[in-house]
């Protein structure tokens, strides 16, 4: 049978970082409260929590670099709104953004949980963030907690790497 290893939801102990853009502020701060309600959830406490606020979407990128140099943090959650408008202004800046946090993850090994979305209107931004389609501040805290779990479960010195040895000692001494 395969192995199967995944994340767990559990984040006691933890601490976080949450990018969030100011730009759109009447749907980022409703995905905010989204990914800080699921954070005590999953047993995070205020104190484990920095909660900072940038101009526009375009700042997520460096405002994570910026505090992973910290080594305060054991993950990160991104969140902003950009909405479509006339011009190609949309596609720019949501490419940048995507890829500037992707960038910073690869780079500095930090979970990032993505919580930009990109909409055509105003309507769907909400649906977006509390609304029929669900919460995405709440699903990028989510997705933050599990990679977090699995990180340390695939990397060497894990709890399970630990109890797999002392398994194999226990069952070679007999």
């Amino acid at each position: 049978m395969a192995e199967i290893i995944e994340g767990k939801y559990s984040a006691e102990g933890l601490r976080f970082g949450i990018v969030v853009s100011r730009f759109n502020e009447f749907v980022t701060k409703d995905m905010l409260e989204g990914a800080l309600n699921e954070l005590r959830r999953f047993g995070v406490s205020d104190t484990a929590i920095k909660v900072i606020w940038v101009p526009g979407a375009y700042e997520i990128p460096f405002a994570c670099q910026t505090l992973c140099q910290t080594n305060e943090l054991d993950a990160l959650i991104t969140i902003g709104c950009i909405i479509r408008g006339e011009t190609s202004h949309y596609e720019h800046i949501a490419q940048s953004v995507c890829d500037g946090i992707q960038k910073v993850t690869l780079e500095q090994t930090i979970p990032i949980g993505f919580g930009v979305i990109t909409v055509e209107n105003m309507a769907q931004a909400v649906d977006r963030a509390g609304g029929k389609q669900g919460n995405k501040g709440r699903d990028a805290a989510r997705s933050a907690v599990e990679m977090v779990q699995l990180i340390r479960e695939l990397k060497p010195g894990s709890e399970r790497e630990t109890a797999l040895k002392g398994l194999i000692e226990r069952e070679f001494k007999k």
